[in-house]
Parts: structure tokens; sequence; C-alpha cells
């Protein structure tokens, strides 16, 4: 009951959260489409996340506490679809179709199969590092060969077998896994350019967001600082806009120049571009998920 009530105000409340997506006051046109607002689409969950869209435009995101994984199509329809998710939170799906998940209880990475052959079953990818398990694998990205870059920073209850807390990548081959990334205090949001060239980690428990430049091999250089904040979940725009996710969605340009704050009745978690035109930026937002249309596209 006290779920429900929750969602009613929340949702009354984004009634009244309205973004102009008209030009702003540098002379710069926004990001959000003119007079849109913030939707609420679906509430009385404990904690959402990992949001990730398919070739249709619909929408997949976790609630962590209750090891569920839900649906959302562009028709607003809401199903479960995978009631023991493993706790999982982060999503992104491969070129195949199939849910990639990181898995935070069983501290792994794995496949779900979204065919109709075979739905639902599960594929580890990693599971180990040096013979160790990780601590509570996070989020992720696929880069365009399909190897995967993940976090796996020490939250609550995870495992405490790795020296510290990490940024790993699994071969495109799935052959095996590198560490990439060992000097964060937390990594967590992770995104890349559709090009494979360019990654975004956000440190927040040092609150900051870093840039490096993919090498061929998969490993990481050229560390820049990309944002003087850290973030939860993240994504990139078809301009090359990265959206970081704090205390509201924020909006950085590639230079790393904050351009547009994009608030929220609820605190944000992560962030994904979904729609059968790909203009529609959904967020997930502790017990809610939300929407906003866009004038830019999500990237392809």
């Amino acid at each position: 009951m006290r779920k429900r009530a929750l969602y009613m105000l929340v949702s009354l409340l984004s009634i009244f959260t309205i973004i102009s997506g008209c030009e702003l006051q540098d002379g710069r046109r926004s990001v959000v489409a003119k007079d849109a607002t913030i939707d609420s689409l679906a509430g009385g969950f404990i904690f959402t996340e990992g949001p990730a869209s398919d070739s249709q435009g619909n929408v997949y995101f976790t609630d962590i506490p209750e090891n569920k994984i839900y649906k959302l199509t562009p028709e607003r329809k809401l199903e479960t679809l995978i009631k023991n998710s493993g706790n999982a939170n982060g999503l992104y799906f491969d070129k195949k179709g199939n849910l990639i998940a990181c898995q935070t209880r069983q501290a792994r990475i794995v496949s779900i199969t979204m065919g109709a052959e075979d739905f639902g079953k599960i594929t580890v990818l990693a599971d180990t590092y040096d013979g160790k398990v990780f601590n509570a694998t996070n989020d992720l990205w696929i880069d365009p060969e399909g190897g995967v870059y993940f976090t796996d920073p020490r939250y609550g209850g995870a495992n405490e077998e790795q020296d510290g807390e990490h940024v790993y990548y699994i071969l495109p081959d799935r052959s095996k896994v590198i560490r990439v990334i060992d000097d964060m205090v937390r990594p967590n949001g992770i995104i890349g350019t559709p090009d494979g060239k360019k990654l975004y980690v956000a440190d927040p428990g040092a609150d900051k967001t870093y840039k490096y430049t993919i090498n061929p091999d998969g490993t990481l250089s050229n560390k820049k600082l990309f944002a003087e904040e850290g973030s939860d979940g993240m994504t990139i725009d078809g301009e090359g806009n990265i959206y970081i996710t704090s205390d509201a969605v924020k909006v950085y340009n590639k230079q790393g120049e904050l351009i547009e704050s994009i608030n929220v009745p609820e605190r944000p978690s992560n962030v994904c571009f979904a729609g059968k035109d790909n203009r529609t930026l959904f967020i997930t937002a502790r017990t809610s998920i939300y929407s906003i249309r866009m004038r830019v596209s999500g990237a392809s």
C-alpha cells in the first residue's frame, strides 16, 4: 500500500515536471524535444536499474531487490520477463539479440537467450578473474566487435576475493577476461562510442568520470578526466553527448562541458534511448521508470 501511495505521489509530481526543449539561454538547442514532459510509466518497484533496448524499441529493466527483469513495449505494456534474474543489475543486448546481464548475487556476466527456442537459457560468460570470483558485477557495455566491458564494484554483501574494485573486458571470442582499469575507488556506470574508439567510466567512489582510448586489443590508454562527478548508469546520444545519472540526468558534450540537466521526480539510477524511432529517453529511478521525448536520438 505504501509503495502504491508513493507511486501516485511521484506520478502527480511528474505532471508538473516540464522540460522546455526550445533554445537554451546561451543560444544552444536543447537535447530535449520542445515542450516535452517527464512521463511516469510504471511504479511500485523497490529499486529499478539497468535499462536496455532491443531492435524493436522495447525497454528491459531490472528490479534488483525483487530479483526480476521486466519488459516494457513501445505501447507501454509491462510484463515480467524473468522472475529469477540473479539480482541482475546492468543489461545490454548483443548483436545476436541475446540479453547480456550483470548478475550481482552470483557476481558474474551471463548471456540470456531471448529467442523463442531456448528462451531464458543462461550461458556464463565470466565469473572469475585470476581464479578468484568477482565482487558484484554492476554495469556493462558491448563494443562493436562483441567484447564486453564491465565494472565490478564492492557494495554491501559483495565478495572480497579480488584485491579491489576494477573494470574488466571479456574478449570477443570469449576466450579470456582481462583487467583494464585497476586504479578506481568504486567504478560503476560505463558506456562507449559506437565506433568502439572511446570508453567512458564513472567512479562515484571518487566523484569523477573518466574518458579512455580503446586500443585494438581491448586495453585502455590515454586516461582523461571527463567530468567532476561520478555516475550510476550512463548512455550516449547520436551527437556524442554523455548522459550521467546523479541527482538528476546530467548531459555533457564531447568536451566534458555540462550542457543540460533533466530533473526527475526520483533520483535516477540509469538511462537508455529506446522507442520505435530511438528518440525517447527512458530513466530508471528508485521505485519507478520514467521517459521523456528527445530532440536527439540515441547513438546507433
